[in-house]
């Protein structure tokens, strides 16, 4: 019984002689729910940090699949058969060998 009394005592605010709660406890009081908010306001401050570092993250993987895509049209185009062949008859002045030309290996 006793222990049930002194563990009353120890979770009861601490109270004057009148029965009030006294200055220093309302200043911890005060004290625990500033930083709760302080706590709070500085994960949405970080959070919307996150969100405005993801958006960035996003904008930039958009820009380089778009530049991705340009630069896999610009290889086939590139590597096009006709456009080889174009540039080997008017730039290289080249020819297709004749039937003579051709030697087969076995």
């Amino acid at each position: 019984m006793q222990a049930v009394e002194v563990l009353k005592q120890t979770v009861r605010p601490q109270e004057d002689a009148s029965g009030r709660i006294g200055y220093s406890t309302w200043i911890f009081i005060a004290s625990v729910l500033m930083a709760v908010a302080l706590l709070y306001v500085w994960s949405h401050i970080h959070m919307t940090e996150l969100e405005y570092q993801i958006a960035r993250e996003l904008n930039s993987r958009e820009q380089i699949t778009e530049e991705q895509t340009k630069l896999k049209v610009e290889l086939a185009t590139l590597k096009s058969p006709q456009r080889i062949e174009t540039i080997a008859r008017e730039r290289l002045q080249m020819t297709y060998p004749e039937r003579a030309q051709v030697i087969m290996l076995k």
